[in-house]
């Protein structure tokens, strides 16, 4: 698994459906670029005026961020995207 370090977020890629409700597949070309992701690990904060501020997210959320301001890596046949918080627009609430 990996740590991150400071203020980044691992997140899991959230793929999205190929499919409408109403049964119509959508081509990849119809599809948005992925911003939503799971985070599955957190950084240990930032630090501020030699204080250490601890992150928003928690492993668990699902959280909406920036389309381009990921490091995309692969590791053991899984794909992760590692990302500062500071990009990280909100938290999905169900």
């Amino acid at each position: 698994m990996l740590k991150p370090l400071h203020d980044h977020v691992v997140l899991e890629v959230i793929k999205q459906e190929t499919k409408t409700k109403s049964g119509i597949i959508l081509s990849d070309k119809d599809q948005d670029d992925t911003i939503i992701g799971k985070v599955v690990s957190v950084g240990q904060g930032k630090r501020e005026h030699n204080e250490l501020v601890p992150l928003v997210v928690a492993v668990g959320d699902k959280v909406v961020f920036k389309k381009y301001a990921t490091t995309d890596i692969k590791l053991q046949g899984q794909e992760y995207l590692i990302i500062q918080e500071s990009d990280i627009l909100a938290i999905v609430e169900d």
